[in-house]
């Protein structure tokens, strides 16, 4: 009887220990935060155990901070530009001196060039989010090659940024391995995340919370993700700003910051307390 009892004891752990690590290999910080051209796309968005380990390890603090990475943060703000909304926005980016890094929608940036114009003269960086902001994941190849391609050719018809030719960011968040190695032969790195702090909801997020998020999440290096055309996220900018200039972070655009720290820091991170 003991026997059987240690036997079932032993099969829900292994039970337990596999629900475990599948939810473990899902769960949605375990994503890399960017591919670029030389990676291999199949590695790099299915890493072995040991990646998932070493990530972990550096996100949680178990071991602490690793003094070796630079406390870097790179605000980056997906769709747009928009009116009302993306003037304020710049407005309190420059106020506060934030560079920051914009994912426009090519459609968008075409239906209002004086604002994609504007983002440039401000000194922000201006990057790729396709044309038409579909879900690429239920594309196939040449249907993303095409987007990506017509989100760049309206860009660079309004701008001279050279990001629009190396930074992509697909719509969402939503993307296959094939989404990654198409990007990849065009060029391109693709550019996710270490912090989503959720301005995307429908439901109210209040600018304290997306703030508080920021900051008990923070890594260094640290890619945020934001969205343009939202409220709460411009109102939590000064707070913010403050928080992570007091911790000792510089703001930096996603061109700084693969400039300063190689992508193996960046898509594994060390937390930092802010």
């Amino acid at each position: 009887m003991k026997g059987l009892r240690a036997i079932a004891v032993l099969l829900l752990c292994a039970v337990l220990a596999y629900g475990g690590y599948r939810l473990f290999l899902h769960s949605a910080h375990l994503q890399p935060a960017l591919v670029t051209p030389r990676m291999d796309a199949q590695q790099a968005l299915s890493p072995s155990i040991v990646g998932h380990v070493k990530r972990l390890v550096n996100e949680q603090g178990l071991y602490g901070s690793r003094a070796g990475r630079p406390k870097l943060i790179a605000l980056t703000f997906d769709d747009g530009p928009y009116p009302v909304f993306t003037p304020l926005l710049l407005d309190e980016l420059n106020a506060l001196k934030i560079p920051a890094t914009f994912f426009l929608i090519g459609h968008d940036a075409q239906q209002w060039p004086e604002l994609t114009q504007r983002i440039e003269r401000s000194g922000d960086e201006i990057a790729n989010h396709t044309q038409t902001h579909p879900d690429l994941d239920l594309l196939n190849a040449a249907q993303v090659r095409n987007e990506i391609l017509r989100g760049r050719a309206s860009l660079d018809r309004l701008v001279a940024d050279p990001a629009a030719g190396k930074f992509f960011r697909p719509p969402h968040g939503r993307y296959t391995v094939a989404t990654v190695q198409v990007a990849q032969s065009l060029g391109y790195t693709m550019v996710l995340w270490n912090d989503d702090p959720g301005d995307w909801r429908t439901s109210k997020v209040t600018p304290g919370e997306l703030a508080d998020h920021i900051r008990r999440f923070a890594t260094a290096p640290d890619i945020v993700l934001l969205h343009n055309g939202k409220l709460a996220t411009i109102e939590m900018l000064p707070a913010l700003a403050a928080a992570f200039r007091s911790a000792g972070y510089r703001f930096v655009t996603v061109g700084e910051l693969l400039r300063a720290v190689p992508a193996d820091d960046v898509n594994h991170p060390a937390k930092h307390p802010v």
